[in-house]
Parts: C-alpha cells; sequence; structure tokens
C-alpha cells in the first residue's frame, strides 16, 4: 500500500513539473512525428517505422544495450527477408537514472508516434512508464526490468525479454536448499527492483522450510558509511548466509565494505544475484583488488545457449561502430536481450503488416487540454493497432542470439535458466546450471529439454565450490549471536536433587548429570561451540522454571541446560532437543506390609473366574451324564442317584480323581477336552497361590492420582515443578491442598507426619526424582499407582536455533553408543527397591486369560449334544411306541397311515430317551422281523386271489 502511495506522489509530482516543462517548450518544436504521422489515415505500407529506446545509457547495462539495440537496427534494416524494405528508424532516449527524467523522456518519445518502446533497464522506471504506455497503448519490451511484480495484470502492455526475478529467486533457494542451509540475510536495495526481488525469495525460502531471518535494505545512494553500519548490525547475527540483490553500479561497494569488516573469511557464505556476473562481465580487465574482494563468492549469471547466432555476434561484437572503444568491453548477457529485443519488435510488425495491420494514430478524448492549460496533452496520440501488435508480440517464437524467444502464458520467456559461478583466482568458474526445467545440474539446460523433468533430491548436483577464506568445507552457515560471542547457558541452581544440576568450583562452575549429558553431546558436534555457564536462582528456593525457559525466549539466555520438562506452553515459546531422559508424574505413599487373610485361597481368581469356572464343571458333568445314561450302568438308576453322580462326578474331575468310567466315544471325546482344561487351571491357580502366600504384600491408603483427586487430603509437590500447574489446571485440584517442598527432606518429614499431622497423604512429582527419593528411604515409601503422565527431559534453546537440531542428533547418538546410560550410572545409581506397591487384584486371574479354553471345551459338549440328538432322533423316528404296548401281529393295510411323530407326547419322548440302548435295538430288530413277516402274508395272499377263476 506504501509503494503504491509513493508511485502516486511520484507521478503527480512529476505531471506538474512537466507542464512547466510544457510552457517552455511546446511540442511542436521538440516533436517530429517523422513519415507515421502521414500515415494516420492511410492503409498503404509505411517506409519508416519508429521505434523507441529508454534507458540510461551511462550504466552497467546501458553501455552493453546501446551498441546491442542499433546493431540490430542496421541488421533489421539490410535484412531483405524482413518487413520487405520497410526501414525501422530508432529514437534512443536516457533515462539517467531517475523516475521523473524517465517519465518525461517517455512522454517525448509517445509523441513521435513510435510503436514500440525498447527498455527500460530499470524496474522502478518501469512501473511509472508502464502506465504511460498502457494509457497509449504502445507495447514496452524490457530487456532489464526483472522485478517479478512487472508480470502482472496491471500492465497489460509492459513485455519482459529477460527472465524475471522470480526464477532467479528461486535458483538461489535451491542453492541454500542444496547445502542444508535454513537462515539467510538478505542485503538488497530499498526500491521496486531490490523489494520484489527479495519477496519472491522469502516464498521460495519458504517452500524449502527456510526462511530470512533478517533484511538489510538501503537506499540506493547510500554512503560506505551507512553500508558499514548496515553490516556490523548484520554481523552480529546468526545467520551467516548473505544474499546480496542491489544494482551492478553500486553493488560492489557492499563487498568493499564487507572485506573491511573481516566479513569475507571462512565460515561466511555470499551469494550475488545476476548483477555481480553482469558488471565482471562488461570489464575488459577487472582490477586485482576488485577480484580479491570478492574471492569465494557464489554468483548467479544469465544462461544463453552457445549457438552460432551467439558466436556470430559475439565475433562481431569487439569491433561494433557504436561502441565507445574497442574490445570486449561494455558486454554482458543484458547485450544479448536488448539485441533480441529489436529483432522480435522487427518480426511481430512483420507479420502485423501482413496481416493487414494499419499503423494508425488517434486522438484520445480522455486527452485533451483544458481552459488555460498549456500542457498540450492534445499532442499524445494513442496507437490503434497496440493491441492487435501486442498479441502478435506474445505469440512470436523464434531463435535469437540469446536461445529461443517464446513467451508462456504468464508472459515469461520459456526455459528461463542461470549459470552458477563461483569467483577464483581472477575470474569465474562455472560450477553448474540450474534451469526452472530441472533445477540444479551439472548438464547444460538444453540438453536435459530432451528428458522429463526431475527435480527430486538425488538429481541435484553441482561442482564444488572454493568458499571464501580459500575452504571447500561447506560452512555451516550460521554462528552463535553476537559475532560469535560465548552461549550463555542458564543452569538452575537447585536445593534439593544436586545430583541433576548444581553450583560447583570448578572453573565450568556448575556439575550434575544434565551438565556431563550436555557437555558429552557438544563434544560430538563437528564444530566448537564457546559456552558460559549461568546459574539462575538464589539458591535458597528452587527456580521457576517456566520463568526459566522465558528468559531464554526473551534473549536473556541463549540456552537452559538442566531437568527442564517439556512441556506444551514451554514449546510454543522455545526449541527442545531430544529428550535425554524420560519422565512423568508419579504418586509416592507411605505403604505397610499387608495382613494375611483366610481367604487368601480365593485370591488367585476374580468372582467371574470363579462362576464360570463351576458353571462348567456342572455343564460337563450334565453332558457326559447325558451321553453315558443310555449305554452305562454307572450313569443310570433313581433320579436322586444319577442327580449325585452327576455332581460327583463334575467335581471330581477337578482332582482326576473321578471313579466312573466313560462308554462312549463321545463321552470319552468331552471328558479328555475338559480334563486338558482342568489341568490348565488347577496348574494356573496353584502358582497365583503361591505367589500370593509368598511374597510380600505392601498396601497402601493411597491407590493411585484417582484416589488423590476424589479425597480432601493434602498433597505435596517439589517446589518449582511444572506439576502444580498440571494438578490445579488439568486435574482440577484445589491450590489450597497442595503443599510446596523443596528437597528430599521435607519430603521425608511431610511423608512421616501424614495428613493428620501437619504432613501431606502423598507426593506428586517426576519419576527420575522418585526413584532418587526412594532409593534413600530403604522402601519404607513406593510408587502407587500408574504413571499418569508422559514427558521427557531436554534442553531449550532459541526459537529456530540450528543448535538445538544438531544437539537432538548428538543425544540419539549418545543414547545409541551407550554414554548416555553410563552417565546415568555415573550420577544416579540406587539400591534396588521394589518402587512400587503390589496390587493384589492387578495380580489376579481373569476369564480373559481362560476364555479360549472355555470355548473350545464348549463347542466340544454342543457338537457331542448335537451328534447324539440326531441319533436318538434316527432312531425314534425308526421305532414307534404303539406297537410295543398292542404286540399286533397282523398287518394292516397299505394305505392305512402311521401317526406322525408330532402327535407323540413329551413323556414319551423321555421315557424312550431313558431306555437302554440294549432294549431300543432289541426292539426295533424285533420290529423288522415282524414287518417282514407282514409282507411275506401280504405276498402270498395276493398269489392266491390271482389264481382262483374268475
Amino acid at each position: 500500500m506504501e509503494e503504491v502511495l509513493l508511485i502516486s506522489r511520484f507521478i503527480t509530482r512529476s505531471l506538474i513539473l512537466l507542464s512547466l516543462w510544457f510552457l517552455c517548450f511546446p511540442p511542436g518544436v521538440v516533436c517530429d512525428t517523422g513519415n507515421v504521422s502521414a500515415s494516420l489515415n492511410s492503409s498503404s505500407k509505411p517506409k519508416v517505422i519508429n521505434i523507441g529506446a529508454l534507458f540510461t545509457l551511462n550504466s552497467v547495462l546501458g553501455e552493453a544495450a546501446k551498441p546491442a539495440i542499433q546493431a540490430a537496427v542496421d541488421d533489421v534494416n539490410s535484412d531483405p527477408t524482413i518487413l520487405n524494405g520497410v526501414q525501422l528508424k530508432l529514437l534512443i532516449s536516457d533515462t539517467n537514472c531517475s523516475g521523473f527524467i524517465g517519465t518525461m523522456e517517455a512522454l517525448q518519445l509517445m509523441e513521435s508516434d513510435v510503436v514500440v518502446a525498447i527498455g527500460p533497464q530499470s524496474s522502478g522506471i518501469s512501473h511509472v512508464i508502464s502506465h504511460v504506455v498502457n494509457e497509449l497503448h504502445v507495447p514496452l519490451l524490457s530487456f532489464g526490468a526483472t522485478d517479478p511484480t512487472l508480470s502482472s495484470m496491471q500492465y497489460p502492455y509492459f513485455l519482459r525479454t529477460t527472465p524475471s526475478d522470480h526464477f532467479q529467486m528461486y535458483a538461489i533457494a535451491d542453492i541454500v536448499d542444496y547445502y542444508g542451509w535454513r537462515e539467510v540475510i538478505a542485503i538488497f536495495v530499498d526500491d521496486d527492483y531490490g523489494r520484489s526481488g527479495i519477496s519472491v525469495l522469502g516464498d521460495a525460502l519458504a517452500k524449502k522450510r527456510a526462511k530470512i531471518s533478517y533484511k538489510a535494505a538501503f537506499s540506493p545512494g547510500d554512503t560506505e558509511s551507512k553500508i558499514n553500519d548496515l553490516l556490523v548490525e548484520v554481523n552480529l547475527m546468526e545467520s551467516r548466509v548473505y544474499v546480496v540483490h542491489v544494482n551492478p553500479d553500486t553493488g560492489l561497494n557492499i563487498f568493499s565494505v564487507a572485506k573491511a569488516l573481516n566479513m569475507m573469511g571462512s565460515g561466511y557464505v555470499w551469494i550475488a544475484t545476476d548483477w555481480l556476473p553482469s558488471y565482471l562481465d562488461s570489464k575488459d580487465a577487472v582490477d586485482s583488488n576488485t577480484m580479491n574482494i570478492l574471492q569465494g563468492v557464489i554468483a548467479l549469471r544469465h544462461y544463453t545457449p552457445d549457438t552460432d547466432l551467439k558466436k556470430s555476434f559475439m565475433s562481431k561484437w569487439n569491433n561494433l561502430k557504436y561502441k565507445g572503444s574497442a574490445g570486449h568491453a561494455g558486454f554482458n548477457s543484458y547485450a544479448l536481450y536488448a539485441y533480441d529485443s529489436v529483432w522480435l519488435a522487427a518480426h511481430a510488425l512483420d507479420v502485423f503488416l501482413n496481416e493487414g495491420g494499419n499503423l494508425s494514430f488517434s486522438y484520445d478524448p480522455k486527452l485533451h487540454d483544458t481552459n488555460g492549460s498549456m500542457l498540450h496533452l492534445a499532442s499524445l496520440r494513442v496507437f490503434n493497432g497496440g493491441e492487435q501488435l501486442l498479441q502478435t508480440l506474445l505469440r512470436m517464437n523464434f531463435t535469437g542470439v540469446s536461445g529461443q524467444i517464446q513467451f508462456d502464458p504468464d508472459k515469461h520467456l520459456v526455459h528461463p535458466a542461470y549459470d552458477v559461478l563461483n569467483i577464483v583466482g581472477t575470474g569465474t568458474r562455472r560450477i553448474g546450471y540450474w534451469s526452472n526445467y530441472s533445477h540444479l545440474s551439472v548438464v547444460p539446460p538444453e540438453t536435459l529439454y530432451t528428458k522429463p523433468p526431475n527435480i527430486s533430491i538425488g538429481s541435484q548436483h553441482i561442482y564444488s565450490v572454493i568458499w571464501p577464506g580459500d575452504t571447500t568445507s561447506t560452512p555451516r552457515g550460521w554462528v552463535f549471536p553476537n559475532n560469535g560471542q560465548p552461549l550463555r547457558i542458564a543452569v538452575p541452581n537447585r536445593v534439593g536433587y544436586k545430583e541433576f544440576a548444581s553450583k560447583d568450583k570448578s572453573p565450568q562452575g556448575v556439575r550434575g548429570y544434565c551438565i556431563d549429558v550436555f557437555e558429552a553431546a557438544i563434544s560430538l558436534l563437528p564444530y566448537a561451540v564457546p559456552r558460559t555457564y549461568m546459574l539462575y536462582g538464589d539458591g535458597k528456593r528452587n527456580p521457576s522454571y517456566n520463568e526459566l525457559v522465558s528468559r531464554v525466549a526473551q534473549n536473556v539466555y541463549d540456552a537452559a541446560v538442566g531437568d527442564i520438562t517439556i512441556v506444551t506452553n514451554r514449546t510454543k515459546i522455545v526449541d527442545f532437543t531430544q529428550p535425554y531422559m524420560e519422565s512423568g508424574l508419579v504418586v509416592v505413599a507411605l505403604v505397610k506390609e499387608a495382613k494375611s487373610n483366610p481367604w487368601a485361597f480365593l485370591k488367585p481368581f476374580t468372582a467371574e473366574m470363579w462362576f464360570v469356572t463351576a458353571l462348567f464343571f456342572l455343564f460337563v458333568g450334565a453332558v457326559v451324564w447325558i451321553l453315558e445314561h443310555r449305554i452305562n450302568s454307572e450313569f443310570r438308576g433313581p433320579p436322586r442317584r444319577q442327580l449325585i453322580t452327576v455332581c460327583w462326578f463334575s467335581f471330581s474331575t477337578m482332582f482326576f480323581s473321578h471313579r466312573e468310567n466313560t462308554v462312549s466315544s463321545l463321552g470319552r471325546m468331552v471328558l479328555i477336552i475338559w480334563l486338558f482344561v482342568v489341568l490348565i487351571i488347577n496348574s494356573s491357580y496353584t502358582a497365583s497361590l503361591t505367589s500370593i502366600l509368598t511374597v510380600q504384600q505392601l498396601t497402601s491408603g493411597i491407590q493411585g492420582i484417582d484416589s488423590l483427586i476424589s479425597s480432601t487430603e493434602p498433597i505435596g509437590i517439589q517446589d518449582g515443578s511444572f506439576a502444580l500447574n498440571y494438578l490445579v489446571d488439568e486435574l482440577n485440584i484445589a491450590q489450597s491442598r497442595i503443599v510446596k517442598l523443596k528437597n528430599p527432606e521435607a519430603y521425608l518429614r511431610a511423608l512421616k507426619l501424614g495428613p493428620k499431622k501437619g504432613g501431606v497423604a502423598a507426593i506428586v512429582d517426576e519419576l527420575p526424582y522418585v526413584e532418587l527419593f526412594l532409593s534413600n528411604t530403604n522402601c519404607l515409601y513406593r510408587i502407587v499407582g500408574p504413571e499418569f503422565t508422559k514427558s521427557g527431559w531436554g534442553f531449550a534453546f532459541q526459537r529456530d536455533s540450528p543448535l538445538a537440531v544438531d544437539m537432538s542428533t548428538a543425544i540419539l547418538q549418545l543414547s545409541e553408543n551407550g554414554d548416555l546410560q553410563k552417565i546415568h550410572n555415573k550420577w544416579l545409581t540406587h539400591s534396588e527397591c521394589s518402587s512400587q506397591v503390589n496390587q493384589v487384584d492387578e495380580n489376579k486371574l481373569s476369564l480373559n486369560s481362560f476364555w479360549g479354553l472355555f470355548l473350545i471345551c464348549g463347542i466340544a459338549c454342543v457338537l457331542s449334544l448335537t451328534i447324539f440328538c440326531c441319533r436318538v432322533f434316527t432312531q425314534y423316528r425308526r421305532f414307534s411306541p404303539e406297537d410295543e404296548e398292542s404286540e399286533i401281529e397282523t398287518i394292516e393295510p397299505s394305505r392305512s397311515s402311521r401317526r406322525s411323530i408330532r402327535s407323540t407326547s413329551f413323556k414319551q419322548i423321555i421315557d424312550f430317551v431313558d431306555k437302554k440302548e440294549e432294549e431300543i435295538k432289541e426292539m426295533l430288530k424285533r420290529k423288522n422281523s415282524n414287518s417282514n413277516k407282514q409282507q411275506t402274508s401280504i405276498h402270498s395272499f395276493s398269489d392266491g386271489q390271482a389264481s382262483s377263476p374268475s
């Protein structure tokens, strides 16, 4: 929004000054419309076409562009295959690196009825002039304005014939990501060109999970003193990767000041955009002092293929008549783009004229002179064929000296690419290429265009770099803030549990488990870490760890080392390393030995297990009785006897002492499976009961955190611990119940007194502290209930500190090689003691452990009963009770129907089932015999009837 306001004010002031200029110089004096004005209303092809050029002549880009443009106009005019005899007339205006002068020159140039304007090279001036050409419909072909915002729809007549900085910034982001850097500092000129480019760089880095940590902007006209102050401020920061995006005419001052501040040595990374190669290429020979201050810099240069056209142009460059001096001086990549801009205009005009385009101009009614006005706006005419010529330009496709000239839908040149250069010695060496097609590569881009695009991490590669300080080792890209001053590390000055961290008389000043872990991790880093330990706290009570972490976030300290728990509210303001010790809140309470219980024999099983086991004993006994009753005399007799037999048989299997023999196959199958189940149950019961009766059982009135929440008794916590916030905020325990305790001695006193004598019922603290406390209490106190939070201890660093990532890697390495456990054993070894109360209820065997056995046994019983019932039903259908009672020997006619089984009474079915198997078989045998006799009699009677006379 501020940029828009500045542009509006600039245009307003420009028009005011322009009006004064018109008062002194009428338009007719300074403008010559030439032959084009004669063709305002003529459809005939003109003999001369005016094209304009606006750029700063006395600049690095202007000195290269002017002879290139003039040579291109001569080449077009001498080429009979294009424009069919129509000559191009070049009108050059000098913008003098000024937006105001550039606007005046543009308006004056528009009075000459130009159909195409080439330039300017300045992005800031392009923004202003684009408003003019939009109004007059004159296409503007810029060979040097690389501001990405100029490609927006706000400037439809602006067409860039050089790659946009959008692609250059993505190339830099790929380089930063290739070397694993995560932060850069952008040094740029504070204008449209600089701001827009760095804005795109920030977006590109964000996609690579990197960022611009600081934007160091300076004005184009700033003195070396101001630049010195800027770089001194930058040098105090953490990042050592600098991206320099400035103008080629003044950008070298940045490096000369950096050299004086010793910022061009080992550990620094400098990446320059295309301005630096443009400056170096334009010089015949760069002096040694300039090259000395640029050693190790990485720079990007527009990539142009080595085609025959380019080689031909290069051979002519040294002897161009428009150059001020002979030789290679003045040439850079922008000369190629300027040369191609003229040819682009020529090709488009040729197509435009061949398609019947009319080079005519008309007056815009909105541009009229008001009464008393001396601005003479009416002299500015609108190019009627501007829209048609613009569309013709956008669809052009030819090969120029800079490569393929073709535009994509966003009006960018296709195939943008850059050389990646490393400045060493007296020149530059190419270490790779970047293209929008395949990103970083050591293969020329035109070779990759014939292959499928590949931007995977494994395909990205460039050659080795010689960095500042004449080293080939890749800089890590950052140092500790304050220009590498020692790291300020805060250590909590604890009152209790000094084994973790405490004050010491050694030069280091601190000692403890946490300090040793930190030092061991530091020693694994590939670089030195200067550090100073600072105690935090007065030593009279434990400090607040939340406040300690806040001091790190506020840049009072660079890091905090100690028994710092990683909790949510702390991770929001600092970065933690990988946890080096697991932690979590537990409850400690007084325990005593449980008294013996006369009903201890019932404890091995839960009530549910007892019930299901007893039920299965009876069920299996009943199933075996049913299967054996018809064929086994031991399972027959009066009902009372049979009931006693079932119960006796069922429970006697518990001890494998059953006397009854099983005769049927189904009964034996069921009994074998059941005896296996009984064996498992007996073994489990015996083992569990043995454990209960022989292992010492401890009990406590507090069973865990749930019983603490439901009670009203006081709870002890360690002073300064995060447990206070957790109990109050998360578990809604009244703060009046919380008692802060300083050290293990205070823990012991509070637990001995108990809640009725001014002590506490239990203590809630982190597991490492509790383990150390329990080892010194002769196991009088134990952990009750499970650990109800899960967390860990870590080292705290400021947000986005790269040291946090490296330290996490080092901690993992300590854990893998066993050093972390060795440090733990050194400081935290304690006597073996069962730290947790034995929970008898938790040791009971439940149905969950045996339901599979019961399921198998139940399936076997049901399957056996099903088979038994099918056999009985089959026998019953073959047997008729009425036949047995009447014992009728005569056979009824076959047409009489048999009584349906459905009409048989339930009592008759039970009587049938109760009969012995032998009796049923005898009855069926006798019935079959009678049936055979009846069939014989029927056949005899039928034969007699057939032989008698009719």
